[in-house]
């Protein structure tokens, strides 16, 4: 793989050819266009590639297996809004103020009475002062376009249009669709009842729409390169989808003949504060699947278009997640493979996500690269292929994920800082990776857990009195590194 990625290393560095033909060549010299494709609360194994075999995904997998696809990536919070900061800006959700949802649980200042702690608020929106991965490609020649989900700001002022993106199509301070009357009508079909979306005709089909938006920005798109972000509402509440997958899945559904017991857990200590959660055993919710199909017939309708019109060799696809799939509450949506939990939890299910990077002629194929990533590292990223003399502020903590597999850094330290109660069960807690460790620390208890990641990816075994000078290493890099972020503090010991 080394040499392989070198090879990629030289072509968009120097300028030299992966292969020798002069097409591509014409092709390295130009400015490369970019799309990113974030799909909501879809699961790390929600894809045939990772592992799911009730999920139908061909086009994402087809997109793997002709690039790249990462089986250690993260997102930078368990919840939405602070990795779509994230995102946009290349920090730490503790940098933006970001830290939960928006507006986030504790919005009401009611504290639930199985809740130990009084947790701090959010920021209600990410500040017009950050510069954004949108503006960054504004300065250096780029068209911008944006589709779907922001929920980065509760006021208009603070929506895509005014955080370098020249188009904004829906995004506005909703975290999902709204004024859903039944299966078929409203949410994610139409009426969308989104300012920044018009109503299509009767049965139009939300993922749909939006793809529709994309296409027609890239058969109109001006001469210039362009970043397209493509924020999906899928696979977020509330669960509708066309009919006929339904129905396809609900034949798979009952292939698989099981009961409430096996599809469900329910009795399990954490779950008792509230009556809806539940842990889910198994992948088999129809409506789920008949969504995640749709989403990626999309994608692949999205890139079917790239090939129409040529742009295929000079545009880079990113796809990913902005959480891990709801495995525990609000429905219990999916299972996320191997890993425990899920959305609004700092547990493996909670955090990890697909990630795949897709570039004809550009990307050798690779097998599944184990090197860790974060969303943050897309701005880096993105920011050296827009333009090579891209120099990384101070503030940002993402990486050059190009770099970070040249060097085959796998011991890099990845911080995580959640310090709320969510939706899900998940308590406040702040994280840290490094190798193959992982270190949890929660706020509650003031209690430190650590598990290997190579031999125990269900999080299972807490090897913290185990290993105890490996705990207290990751636990005072962890420390250090809230201190040095400033984030708020809930009783974390100094050093």
């Amino acid at each position: 793989m080394v040499k392989n990625i070198f090879c990629l290393w030289i072509t968009l560095f120097t300028g030299q050819h992966l292969m020798a033909q002069s097409r591509q060549k014409q092709s390295v010299q130009k400015q490369p266009n970019i799309i990113v494709v974030l799909a909501d609360d879809l699961g790390w194994a929600d894809l045939g590639i990772y592992g799911s075999t009730f999920y139908e995904t061909p086009v994402l997998d087809a997109m793997a297996r002709n690039g790249w696809h990462f089986t250690h990536a993260y997102a930078t919070s368990p919840v939405c809004s602070p990795t779509r900061a994230s995102i946009m800006t290349g920090k730490y959700p503790t940098k933006t103020g970001v830290t939960d949802w928006i507006p986030g649980r504790s919005e009401d200042g009611k504290q639930r009475a199985y809740e130990k702690i009084k947790t701090p608020p959010t920021s209600f929106q990410l500040a017009l002062e950050e510069k954004t991965i949108a503006e960054l490609a504004l300065e250096n020649g780029y068209q911008t376009f944006f589709a779907g989900k922001w929920h980065l700001g509760e006021e208009e002022k603070f929506w895509p249009q005014h955080q370098g993106f020249q188009t904004n199509k829906g995004g506005w301070s909703k975290g999902g669709p709204t004024g859903r009357k039944n299966d078929s009508t409203g949410g994610f079909f139409t009426p969308y009842q989104n300012p920044l979306l018009s109503d299509g005709p009767r049965g139009e089909y939300l993922t749909d729409r939006l793809t529709n938006e994309c296409i027609q920005f890239l058969k109109n798109k001006s001469e210039k390169p362009f970043f397209l972000m493509y924020s999906m509402y899928a696979v977020h509440n509330p669960l509708q989808a066309p009919r006929p997958l339904i129905e396809k899945y609900q034949q798979k559904q009952k292939q698989l003949s099981l009961t409430e017991a096996q599809r469900f857990a329910k009795d399990e200590a954490w779950m008792k504060p509230e009556a809806g959660w539940k842990r889910r055993l198994v992948q088999d919710n129809p409506v789920y699947a008949a969504m995640i199909e749709n989403m990626d017939w999309n994608v692949g309708r999205l890139l079917n278009k790239l090939k129409e019109l040529q742009l295929e060799e000079n545009t880079l696809v990113v796809f990913t997640s902005d959480n891990g799939g709801l495995s525990t509450a609000e429905g219990s949506n999916t299972v996320n493979g191997p890993f425990r939990a899920g959305k609004g939890w700092l547990y493996e299910g909670g955090i990890r996500v697909p990630f795949i990077m897709y570039w004809k002629g550009k990307f050798i194929p690779q097998n599944a690269i184990d090197i860790p990533v974060t969303i943050a590292d897309l701005y880096p990223t993105l920011g050296t292929i827009m333009h090579q003399k891209y120099n990384k502020h101070a503030t940002i903590d993402g990486e050059n994920i190009l770099s970070l597999i040249y060097k085959k850094n796998s011991e890099r330290e990845i911080y995580w800082h959640y310090p709320h109660y969510s939706n899900q069960g998940g308590k406040p807690g702040a994280a840290i990776r490094k190798g193959k460790y992982k270190l949890i620390f929660n706020y509650e208890n003031q209690t430190t857990e650590l598990y290997d990641l190579f031999t125990d990816l269900g999080e299972t075994n807490n090897i913290a009195s185990t290993f105890p000078a490996i705990a207290n290493q990751l636990q005072t890099s962890l420390f250090n590194w809230l201190k040095k972020a400033k984030a708020v503090d809930l009783k974390v010991p100094h050093f």
